[in-house]
Protein backbone atom coordinates (compact mmCIF):
# COMPACT_ATOMS: atom_id res chain seq x y z
CA UNK A 1 0.00 0.00 0.00
CA UNK A 2 1.48 3.32 -1.08
CA UNK A 3 -0.33 5.15 1.73
CA UNK A 4 1.17 2.83 4.36
CA UNK A 5 4.66 3.55 3.05
CA UNK A 6 3.95 7.28 3.23
CA UNK A 7 2.62 7.01 6.79
CA UNK A 8 5.68 5.17 8.05
CA UNK A 9 8.06 7.38 6.05
CA UNK A 10 6.74 10.78 7.10
CA UNK A 11 5.30 9.88 10.51
CA UNK A 12 3.43 13.06 11.42
CA UNK A 13 -0.32 12.94 10.81
CA UNK A 14 -1.92 16.31 11.40
CA UNK A 15 -5.44 15.97 12.80
CA UNK A 16 -7.96 18.58 11.69
CA UNK A 17 -11.16 18.62 13.74
CA UNK A 18 -13.86 21.25 13.40
CA UNK A 19 -12.37 23.23 10.53
CA UNK A 20 -14.78 24.80 8.06
CA UNK A 21 -14.41 22.91 4.75
CA UNK A 22 -13.78 26.15 2.86
CA UNK A 23 -10.62 26.66 4.93
CA UNK A 24 -9.32 23.11 4.62
CA UNK A 25 -7.38 23.52 1.33
CA UNK A 26 -5.59 26.64 2.61
CA UNK A 27 -4.59 24.89 5.83
CA UNK A 28 -3.41 21.86 3.85
CA UNK A 29 -1.25 24.10 1.65
CA UNK A 30 0.23 25.79 4.72
CA UNK A 31 1.06 22.43 6.29
CA UNK A 32 2.56 21.18 3.05
CA UNK A 33 4.79 24.23 2.86
CA UNK A 34 6.10 23.27 6.29
CA UNK A 35 6.88 19.72 5.23
CA UNK A 36 3.73 17.87 6.33
CA UNK A 37 2.62 15.10 3.98
CA UNK A 38 -0.17 13.41 5.98
CA UNK A 39 -3.49 15.02 6.92
CA UNK A 40 -6.46 13.58 8.79
CA UNK A 41 -9.88 15.23 8.66
CA UNK A 42 -12.17 13.90 11.36
CA UNK A 43 -15.64 12.70 10.47
CA UNK A 44 -17.18 14.70 13.30
CA UNK A 45 -16.11 17.97 11.66
CA UNK A 46 -18.42 20.22 9.68
CA UNK A 47 -19.14 18.64 6.27
CA UNK A 48 -16.12 16.31 6.58
CA UNK A 49 -16.66 14.58 3.24
CA UNK A 50 -16.71 17.94 1.47
CA UNK A 51 -13.45 18.87 3.19
CA UNK A 52 -11.79 15.53 2.40
CA UNK A 53 -12.83 15.80 -1.25
CA UNK A 54 -11.61 19.39 -1.54
CA UNK A 55 -8.23 18.69 0.03
CA UNK A 56 -7.75 15.43 -1.86
CA UNK A 57 -8.36 17.27 -5.13
CA UNK A 58 -6.05 20.19 -4.34
CA UNK A 59 -3.27 18.10 -2.80
CA UNK A 60 -3.40 15.12 -5.19
CA UNK A 61 0.06 13.59 -5.53
CA UNK A 62 1.48 15.82 -2.81
CA UNK A 63 -0.28 14.86 0.41
CA UNK A 64 -1.99 11.69 1.65
CA UNK A 65 -5.44 12.48 3.07
CA UNK A 66 -7.22 10.36 5.65
CA UNK A 67 -10.43 10.35 7.65
CA UNK A 68 -10.53 10.26 11.44
CA UNK A 69 -13.13 9.32 14.05
CA UNK A 70 -14.40 6.60 11.70
CA UNK A 71 -16.81 4.41 13.66
CA UNK A 72 -18.49 2.04 11.20
CA UNK A 73 -18.26 0.50 7.75
CA UNK A 74 -20.52 3.09 6.13
CA UNK A 75 -18.23 5.88 7.28
CA UNK A 76 -15.25 4.05 5.80
CA UNK A 77 -17.02 3.71 2.45
CA UNK A 78 -18.05 7.38 2.39
CA UNK A 79 -14.59 8.60 3.35
CA UNK A 80 -12.85 6.47 0.73
CA UNK A 81 -15.30 7.63 -1.94
CA UNK A 82 -14.43 11.22 -0.98
CA UNK A 83 -10.71 10.53 -1.40
CA UNK A 84 -9.41 9.22 1.93
CA UNK A 85 -6.46 6.83 1.69
CA UNK A 86 -6.36 5.89 5.37
CA UNK A 87 -8.93 5.73 8.16
CA UNK A 88 -8.42 6.19 11.87
CA UNK A 89 -10.70 5.34 14.77
CA UNK A 90 -10.63 6.09 18.48
CA UNK A 91 -11.67 2.45 19.07
CA UNK A 92 -11.12 -1.09 17.84
CA UNK A 93 -14.00 -1.86 15.48
CA UNK A 94 -13.42 -4.96 13.39
CA UNK A 95 -15.90 -3.97 10.68
CA UNK A 96 -14.02 -0.71 10.17
CA UNK A 97 -10.71 -2.57 9.85
CA UNK A 98 -12.14 -5.19 7.50
CA UNK A 99 -13.92 -2.64 5.30
CA UNK A 100 -10.78 -0.53 5.04
CA UNK A 101 -8.77 -3.55 3.94
CA UNK A 102 -11.42 -4.57 1.42
CA UNK A 103 -11.29 -1.08 -0.09
CA UNK A 104 -7.49 -1.03 -0.14
CA UNK A 105 -6.90 1.77 2.37
CA UNK A 106 -4.82 1.82 5.55
CA UNK A 107 -6.64 0.90 8.77
CA UNK A 108 -5.50 2.63 11.97
CA UNK A 109 -7.81 1.72 14.87
CA UNK A 110 -7.37 3.24 18.30
CA UNK A 111 -6.47 1.10 21.29
CA UNK A 112 -4.93 1.51 24.71
CA UNK A 113 -4.39 -1.71 26.63
CA UNK A 114 -2.07 -4.49 25.42
CA UNK A 115 -5.11 -6.70 24.86
CA UNK A 116 -6.79 -4.06 22.68
CA UNK A 117 -3.57 -3.45 20.75
CA UNK A 118 -3.11 -7.15 20.04
CA UNK A 119 -6.77 -7.62 19.14
CA UNK A 120 -6.56 -4.75 16.63
CA UNK A 121 -3.39 -6.21 15.10
CA UNK A 122 -4.96 -9.67 14.82
CA UNK A 123 -8.03 -8.14 13.15
CA UNK A 124 -5.83 -6.74 10.39
CA UNK A 125 -4.85 -3.25 11.54
CA UNK A 126 -1.95 -1.82 9.56
CA UNK A 127 -0.97 0.53 12.40
CA UNK A 128 -2.48 0.81 15.88
CA UNK A 129 -3.15 4.27 17.27
CA UNK A 130 -2.40 4.45 20.98
CA UNK A 131 -5.11 6.71 22.29
CA UNK A 132 -4.86 8.52 24.53
CA UNK A 133 -1.06 8.67 24.49
CA UNK A 134 -0.17 9.23 28.13
CA UNK A 135 3.62 9.05 28.02
CA UNK A 136 6.58 7.86 25.94
CA UNK A 137 7.22 5.30 28.67
CA UNK A 138 3.87 3.68 28.01
CA UNK A 139 4.66 3.35 24.31
CA UNK A 140 7.94 1.66 25.26
CA UNK A 141 6.08 -0.69 27.60
CA UNK A 142 3.67 -1.72 24.82
CA UNK A 143 6.36 -2.02 22.16
CA UNK A 144 8.44 -4.33 24.37
CA UNK A 145 6.19 -7.41 24.26
CA UNK A 146 4.50 -6.46 20.97
CA UNK A 147 7.35 -5.31 18.68
CA UNK A 148 5.50 -6.56 15.60
CA UNK A 149 2.76 -3.93 16.00
CA UNK A 150 3.43 -0.45 14.52
CA UNK A 151 2.31 2.11 17.11
CA UNK A 152 1.07 5.65 16.50
CA UNK A 153 0.57 7.63 19.72
CA UNK A 154 -2.05 10.37 19.49
CA UNK A 155 -3.03 13.10 21.95
CA UNK A 156 -0.78 15.40 23.92
CA UNK A 157 2.20 15.20 21.57
CA UNK A 158 4.12 18.44 21.19
CA UNK A 159 7.55 19.77 20.27
CA UNK A 160 8.83 19.06 23.76
CA UNK A 161 8.03 15.33 23.80
CA UNK A 162 7.80 14.13 20.19
CA UNK A 163 11.43 12.98 20.12
CA UNK A 164 10.87 10.98 23.31
CA UNK A 165 7.92 9.23 21.65
CA UNK A 166 10.08 8.49 18.62
CA UNK A 167 12.82 7.05 20.83
CA UNK A 168 10.21 4.91 22.59
CA UNK A 169 9.44 3.14 19.31
CA UNK A 170 6.54 5.04 17.74
CA UNK A 171 6.34 4.77 13.94
CA UNK A 172 4.22 7.90 13.70
CA UNK A 173 2.47 10.62 15.64
CA UNK A 174 -1.04 12.05 15.59
CA UNK A 175 -0.88 15.79 16.26
CA UNK A 176 -3.88 18.06 16.51
CA UNK A 177 -4.21 21.41 18.26
CA UNK A 178 -0.48 21.57 19.01
CA UNK A 179 -0.07 22.27 15.31
CA UNK A 180 -3.43 23.58 14.07
CA UNK A 181 -5.90 25.31 16.38
CA UNK A 182 -9.15 25.26 14.41
CA UNK A 183 -10.72 27.74 16.85
CA UNK A 184 -8.48 30.46 15.46
CA UNK A 185 -9.40 32.50 12.41
CA UNK A 186 -7.69 31.20 9.30
CA UNK A 187 -5.90 34.38 8.28
CA UNK A 188 -2.73 34.73 6.15
CA UNK A 189 -0.82 35.42 9.35
CA UNK A 190 -2.10 32.28 11.05
CA UNK A 191 -1.39 30.18 7.95
CA UNK A 192 2.21 31.44 8.08
CA UNK A 193 2.35 30.41 11.76
CA UNK A 194 1.09 26.94 10.84
CA UNK A 195 3.82 26.58 8.21
CA UNK A 196 6.51 27.66 10.66
CA UNK A 197 5.31 25.31 13.38
CA UNK A 198 4.95 22.42 10.92
CA UNK A 199 8.56 22.91 9.90
CA UNK A 200 9.62 22.71 13.55
CA UNK A 201 7.84 19.37 14.02
CA UNK A 202 9.28 17.92 10.81
CA UNK A 203 12.79 19.02 11.74
CA UNK A 204 12.41 17.62 15.27
CA UNK A 205 11.81 14.04 14.13
CA UNK A 206 14.39 14.29 11.34
CA UNK A 207 17.16 14.41 13.95
CA UNK A 208 18.73 10.92 14.23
Amino acid sequence: MAAFAQLTKHGIIVIIRGLHPDDAPDVAEALYAGGIRLLEITMNSEAPLTAIRAVADVMAGRMVIGAGTVLNARMVEEAVTAGAEFVLSPIVCEEVIQTARQLGVVAVPGAYTPTEVYRAHQAGADIVKIFPATSPGYIRDIAGPLPQVPLLPTGGINLQNICDYKAAGAVGFGIGSALVDTKKAITPQYLAEITAKARQFVEAIAVP
